[in-house]
């Protein structure tokens, strides 16, 4: 019997974590080929997740260039997609979320009459500019997409509202499986700064600030606040791995660069973020990954974001919607370190982001899609 090729594409490091262990399930199934296309969107951090997984790319655009533009990345990465899709002849293109690559992998596929499967599909915000350009990407690849994986039974109630066309299984997140294999308790910090902490007896925090929308005042605001947390309260440690935006970058060093127990440092690789939030007493952050993850691992999660379009999580209890002034991420953050119920309700509320079996669902989905099982597959529940 002939193999179905299933070309999964993607470009940053957010995707890789949740794409990665789809890919190798894939790569188990015995009527599937899974080949693997990366933009190299981002390209350093992107790589750090490869090598964690072990996962080699069939196909490696290699786009990343120096203050690349929106437009530039999605022109780049529809042009490489192009020899791309004409060399590998897949019979369904996989993209995930909702970058860039996202949109141009999902466009490129169309104008090849290829059908397209959308992981982690219907997440919503219904601002098309906050967050952008994600809010936008996600839209248009709903419209494209012939299958849809959604993460959550409210994420897939979306797209169902919005009447789009094909299939909608409802799956768990991918991530939750990706962490199956990263967290260890005897676990070893490549970057010293962490092996130094004693997170014993100290209550460290963790800290991600790098999307658009946040630039500029809303940033400093944010690290403001976080700046005076670690002044009024001795026990705490801040660390932040600053995203290489050489904006977030600049602010981050002036705002924070010489306040004591703040460690400003690079980018880490998805196990030392994830064994990072595991020995963490809570997470603020701006990014959409982190809402995720860190409940999986009992951590309450501060969002510093005026939206999210994560709102089961909010809905659960284990993360809070702060925003982006400075007296509110203050007074979130103090409310988790000084009053202990708070803190408890969080850290013991229930993960409504699946049960580690999501990239199986999948699979099992695209086999039922091809004809290769006969029933379609269960669903996700919470």
């Amino acid at each position: 019997m002939k193999k179905r090729k299933v070309l999964s594409v993607f470009g940053t490091r957010p995707e890789a974590i949740k794409m990665v262990p789809l890919v190798q399930e894939l790569s188990a199934r015995d009527g599937i080929e899974s080949l693997c296309c990366l933009t190299g969107q981002h390209r350093q951090m992107l790589d750090s997740v490869m090598q964690v997984f072990g996962q080699r790319a069939d196909y490696d655009l290699n786009i990343m260039q120096q203050q690349q533009s929106l437009s530039s990345i999605t022109t780049r990465a529809i042009l490489g997609m192009e020899q791309v899709i004409s060399e590998a002849a897949p019979d369904l293109v996989l993209v995930h979320g909702d970058t860039s690559t996202t949109f141009a992998g999902a466009l490129a596929a169309f104008y090849h009459k290829i059908p397209v499967g959308h992981v982690e599909a219907g997440l919503r915000t219904y601002d098309i500019y906050s967050p952008f350009p994600e809010e936008m990407n996600r839209l248009l690849v709903s419209d494209i997409a012939a299958l849809h994986f959604a993460p959550t039974p409210a994420n897939a109630e979306n797209l169902r509202k919005e009447a789009v066309r094909g299939e909608i299984f409802v799956t768990g997140n991918t991530v939750i499986d990706a962490m199956k294999t990263t967290v260890r308790k005897d676990f070893r910090f490549a970057t010293q700064t962490l092996n130094a902490l004693d997170f014993a007896g100290r209550r460290v925090i963790t800290v991600t600030c790098h999307r658009r929308e946040n630039y500029g005042k809303p940033m400093r605001d944010i690290l403001s606040a976080i700046r005076t947390v670690a002044q009024t309260h001795e026990d705490v440690e801040v660390v932040y791995p600053v995203h290489l935006s050489p904006a977030v970058r600049a602010c981050a060093q002036e705002i924070l660069g010489n306040v004591p127990r703040v460690h400003l440092i690079d980018p880490v690789d998805v196990e030392e973020m994830h064994n990072l939030i595991a020995r963490s007493c809570f997470v603020m952050t701006d990014s959409g990954g982190l809402q995720e993850e860190a409940p999986a691992l009992g951590k309450p999660v501060l969002v510093l974001r005026r939206e999210t379009e994560r709102p089961e999580a909010v809905a659960a209890g284990t993360v809070r919607l702060v925003g982006v002034e400075y007296a509110d991420v203050l007074a979130g953050a103090n409310a988790l370190l000084e009053n202990p119920a708070a803190y408890d309700a969080m850290a013991h509320a229930a993960n409504p982001y699946g049960d580690g079996k999501a990239c199986k669902r999948i699979a099992d989905a695209i086999e039922w899609h091809f004809g290769l099982r006969p029933c379609r597959p269960e669903e996700f529940h919470q």
